[in-house]
């Protein structure tokens, strides 16, 4: 019998404390009405941006868990991943990505490796070529953007304008994937909103998707704004229906959070943001870029 809900691969860490990772992932597309198969990459305390964060590498354990889903005969969707624990772990995503995706499959990547103009605490520099070389099997990639100019060798920009965001989507698209998508984009005409752009290469069309800018930064919100994107997708979204909707999202979570006085950059409500999953997008916010 077909399996009555799709069913995604979230290949990503797990952190015991602040919300990101596979604590984002799965409620985000369990709400959304998808199956999630949680692939481990590491097990952490708490995420890298908590000071004194202990972290299990979980790369010793994959070959197993693939193995039994193998046997299995596991049947996948989507394919989704995130954070890796080590540099090693991109040729086995790699190879899970080879072995288990169907013509209909979709395939996303996060490149989870940096922020804020700099390499997470636990990435090896390795990590930016790997990520890269992992890109090419998606049709999804959803660099921020330090973790593009990472991927392009270029340095982290304070501004763009819509002529360099175009270039820089094309150039993330030359690496492989068909739907290349940059999050925290610093675009000059819109600083004063939080941006995303992609590009599609199947039509060659650039779109922008965003929200006003609150004046605070939780983390895990790149994380929920993925998630949602690859749910979206699933859906049947067109890409930039599918940008503008996990903007709304976002941007639902962080006003929800930011309204309360005492919470640290850790605690995003995520819980008080799902239930706008199941409600009817707002009318599109997406624009064209010419």
């Amino acid at each position: 019998m077909r399996n009555p809900l799709p069913r995604v691969a979230a290949i990503h860490d797990l952190s015991g404390f602040g919300r990101c990772s596979l604590t984002v992932v799965i409620p985000v597309l369990s709400t959304m009405g998808f199956e999630v198969c949680p692939l481990p990459t590491a097990v952490l305390s708490a995420h890298t941006a908590i000071e004194g964060f202990k972290l299990f590498d979980l790369t010793s354990e994959l070959p197993g868990f693939i193995s039994h889903w193998k046997e299995l005969s596991l049947k996948f969707d989507g394919i989704y991943s995130g954070f890796l624990g080590s540099a090693r772990q991109a040729a086995m995503v790699s190879d899970f990505i080879d072995s288990f995706r169907t013509p209909d499959c979709l395939v996303v990547v996060d490149p989870v490796m940096a922020d804020f103009g700099q390499l997470y605490a636990s990435m090896p520099p390795e990590m930016v070529g790997e990520m890269s070389k992992l890109s090419a099997k998606a049709q999804v990639i959803t660099p921020n953007i330090t973790e593009a100019a990472l991927m392009l060798g270029r340095p982290v920009p304070e501004s763009l304008d819509e002529t360099e965001v175009k270039d820089w989507l094309v150039a993330l698209a030359d690496l492989g994937p068909t739907m290349p998508v940059i999050t925290s984009l610093p675009l000059k005409s819109r600083l004063d909103r939080s941006t995303v752009a992609a590009y599609n290469r199947e039509d060659g069309r650039f779109w922008l998707a965003g929200r006003p800018f609150v004046p605070t930064q939780y983390h895990g919100t790149g994380d929920m704004y993925s998630s949602v994107l690859t749910g979206c997708l699933l859906q049947g979204d067109s890409l930039p229906v599918a940008l503008d909707r996990s903007a709304q999202f976002v941007a639902t979570a962080i006003r929800t959070t930011f309204g309360y006085s005492g919470l640290g950059h850790h605690e995003i409500l995520l819980e008080r943001a799902l239930p706008s999953l199941k409600t009817p997008p707002e009318s599109a916010g997406y624009d064209l870029l010419p």
